[in-house]
């Protein structure tokens, strides 16, 4: 059934999805922070493995979003409708706070080593509730029931959205350890973009069929 989805799902669609997902993959949040004060603190390598530590701490709430949401829709087949209304509004509270957010690197916020960032921002991202919040809020509207089952869908676009989102957040980390803090001055400016992005993505679910 992989094969066929992948084979069947609308490039179009996917296309969208990938451009929405990397806006938000470049929004300044918690994973960006974290590698890039690692990066500030310890260097290009420091702030790459930062970077793949959360990417790692992502898989893990891809997977609880597309085994969660696949049961939740096979005991309640309306819960996809409702899991859209639950999302537009998680996505207007985050995008306020995007607004709001100047961006900022708290001091002693990264890591100092290599092994060290990994480990560290890894489990800060599975111990996090708000990916899997996200996952659910962003992911479904980009799943079609008719394409084949929902959790795969969940899973392989959360697969696409994992592994764009550790690029860039490892990138962030590499280009602040060559950079410094000179990145912090573009984060505020970022932010921007992500709000109107995500009342953006919270109008479309509103308005999905």
């Amino acid at each position: 059934r992989m094969c066929e989805i992948i084979t069947t799902y609308p490039a179009d669609r996917f296309l969208t999805f990938l451009a929405r997902g990397l806006i938000v993959n470049f929004t300044p949040g918690q994973d960006i922070l974290f590698a890039t004060a690692s990066g500030i603190q310890g260097g290009p390598r420091v702030g790459v493995m930062a970077g793949l530590g959360v990417g790692l701490g992502a898989l893990w709430h891809i997977g609880l979003a597309a085994l969660g949401l696949s049961a939740l829709i096979a005991a309640h087949p309306g819960a996809l409708a409702a899991i859209r209304y639950v999302g537009a509004a998680y996505l207007r509270y985050i995008a306020w706070k995007s607004w709001n957010d100047t961006g900022e690197l708290p001091a002693g916020r990264g890591a100092r080593s290599g092994w060290a960032a990994f480990r560290r921002g890894a489990l800060t991202n599975m111990l996090n509730p708000k990916p899997i919040l996200f996952m659910l809020a962003f992911l479904p509207q980009f799943v079609d029931a008719s394409l084949g089952p929902v959790w795969l869908q969940i899973l392989l676009l959360g697969t696409v959205f994992g592994i764009t989102g550790t690029s860039v957040t490892a990138g962030f980390g590499y280009l602040a350890g060559r950079a410094g803090r000179a990145i912090g001055a573009r984060m505020a400016a970022l932010n921007k973009l992500a709000a109107v992005l995500f009342a953006g993505l919270a109008a479309r679910l509103i308005l999905a069929e």
